[in-house]
């Protein structure tokens, strides 16, 4: 089920593409014998929930289901490779831009009085942005997330990546595998991401980076959401972000049942928005397209 489990970033609920009655299929391949409503009731102790139809169909006729579902085979199988010969497999993502100040945040807590925040969350109030982007460490479950003061850019998802394996001493690697949504500033898209993967990591460290994106409207599945960023919605839940230091400190502070450990650091750079990449300059890159959907899979080569 690993590879078919998506979640809340929010809530932490999970659920699974899997019905009750494939996993019991599953299961007795394997010879354990159990019935869908044990699976069923094995399930939601695990937090997995039923869920109802969502108004999320995109009518893009360039996508199609067996694609996306295609697609979703060749992260799985790429992840096993990389597992196999133990490469680092990372899923990476921003999250939610929160307003740094005295305002409301989202849940309840246990306290003998309610907080008194403001009661509009008016932008022109607040003493920042706080533009968290995550790299979650699938086979270490480490977490790892810069907190950027900034624009949420390509520079500055690419410059995160390189300062995360710089301290994540991982010398003794030659190949890592990056699982990212298909927008925002890890966009399949964007030349700006693949160009400064190439010069600022492949080349700087001498690394292979192959990127996986998921389909449009999937990011949902991206591991990142569910393992690292909802435990951080869950632990400041109710809590007012009042500076930078009490939204890294909640970041640093978030653990979960399974071991995971949470790093944070504060990016103060400033970075610009509309960075443009020459033909010449993509013309550079040393990239290999992949035969199954080249621009959703790649490898840059060091």
């Amino acid at each position: 089920m690993e590879h078919d489990t998506a979640g809340d970033p929010i809530t932490g609920l999970k659920w699974t593409r899997k019905t009750t009655e494939k996993i019991a299929c599953e299961l007795k391949r394997q010879g354990i014998l159990v019935c869908a409503n044990t699976v069923g009731k094995l399930l939601k102790k695990l937090n997995f929930s039923l869920k109802v139809n969502h108004k999320k169909n995109e009518m893009n006729p360039n996508l199609d289901p067996k694609d996306r579902d295609q697609q979703f085979k060749y992260i799985a199988k790429t992840r096993e490779y990389f597992m196999e010969n133990n490469y680092f497999i990372i899923s990476v993502d921003g999250k939610k831009k929160e307003l740094i100040g005295n305002f409301k945040n989202t849940g309840a807590i246990y306290c003998r009085e309610a907080e008194d925040v403001n009661v509009y969350d008016y932008p022109s109030d607040a003493k920042g942005k706080g533009n968290p982007y995550g790299i979650y460490d699938i086979l270490a479950n480490t977490g790892t997330v810069f907190v950027g003061t900034s624009y949420d850019t390509p520079s500055f998802a690419v410059e995160s990546i390189a300062s995360w394996w710089n301290m994540a001493g991982s010398a003794n690697s030659s190949k890592v595998l990056i699982l990212a949504d298909g927008g925002g500033s890890n966009s399949s898209r964007s030349r700006v991401w693949k160009y400064e993967l190439q010069e600022k990591i492949c080349n700087k460290y001498e690394i292979d980076i192959t990127v996986c994106h998921y389909p449009p409207g999937c990011s949902k599945w991206n591991p990142i959401e569910h393992r690292l960023f909802s435990a951080i919605s869950d632990n400041w839940r109710g809590v007012p972000l009042r500076s930078y230091e009490v939204m890294l400190n909640h970041i640093k502070t978030t653990k979960n049942s399974k071991g995971l450990k949470v790093d944070a650091h504060l990016v103060t750079k400033h970075y610009e928005k509309g960075k443009k990449i020459s033909d010449k300059q993509m013309a550079s890159l040393r990239i290999k397209r992949h035969e199954i959907f080249p621009n959703w899979n790649y490898t840059l080569l060091a």
